[in-house]
């Protein structure tokens, strides 16, 4: 979800050409699956267009290299990516929620079946980001 929205609100900004933005797991268990339905449907709710021939990849170590941040949705991504790129020696790896001023979690769905309540938190994390980019 949070490839998509934050593909969109660049796109509305006109800032396509500033930003690669592109989503990758820190584990292999949905590697190859589609867009959880559930979260397409969020994503559809909202009038985020999204490419459903979109895959999950896992993130590998060039990854480091290739981006400028490493955005998480929680503290166990962090772990986890940490334990794929080794260290973060240009302080590239960030919590999403950071960029509101909250240093928790993006609330997870999986769980709770709550898209909505993770679309909103991704949302004001994008528009945040987004936002401190400007300045």
């Amino acid at each position: 979800m949070a490839e998509f929205i934050m593909k969109a609100l660049v796109k509305a900004r006109g800032l396509e050409g500033f930003y690669h933005i592109e989503s990758a797991a820190v584990s292999s268990e949905e590697i190859g699956n589609p867009i959880y339905p559930p979260a397409r449907r969020c994503l559809s709710l909202h009038g985020v267009k999204f490419d459903p021939n979109k895959k999950a990849r896992k993130v590998t170590p060039a990854d480091y290299d290739s981006f400028d941040r490493l955005i998480c949705m929680d503290g166990s991504n962090v772990r986890r990516l940490m334990g794929i790129i080794g260290s973060d020696p240009q302080s590239k790896v960030h919590l999403m929620m950071s960029y509101t001023g909250q240093g928790r979690d993006v609330a997870d769905p999986w769980y709770t079946g709550d898209f909505e309540t993770t679309f909103n938190d991704v949302l004001a994390a994008c528009e945040a980001m987004l936002n401190s980019d400007i300045r």
